[in-house]
């Protein structure tokens, strides 16, 4: 699948003088964005972009994507489950 969009050539220039590989640069970004947005999962991301599981991690980090933290409140409530398990 191919997908193409157009940008002002002035922009473009710069873009690929700063991020060398535009091609690479924009896929890399709207799939990282699909993952965001839970459109597409960790593996399929992968796949995507031909990387292994640990090179994905690293593209991931390099956006600033990570893995949802518990809240306080799922925190404390997995912790009183635990308690009330060993109380048993």
């Amino acid at each position: 699948m191919s997908v193409t969009f157009e940008l002002p050539e002035s922009i473009e220039q710069n873009l690929r003088r700063e991020l060398g590989n535009l091609n690479q640069a924009a896929k890399e970004a709207a799939l990282v964005e699909l993952y965001r947005q839970e459109k597409l999962t960790q593996y399929e991301l992968s796949l995507a972009l031909g990387l292994d599981r640990f090179e994905t991690e690293t593209i991931l980090k390099k956006h600033n994507v990570t893995e949802d933290l518990p809240t306080n409140e799922q925190y404390n409530a997995a912790l009183a489950r635990l308690r009330a398990m060993t109380q048993t």
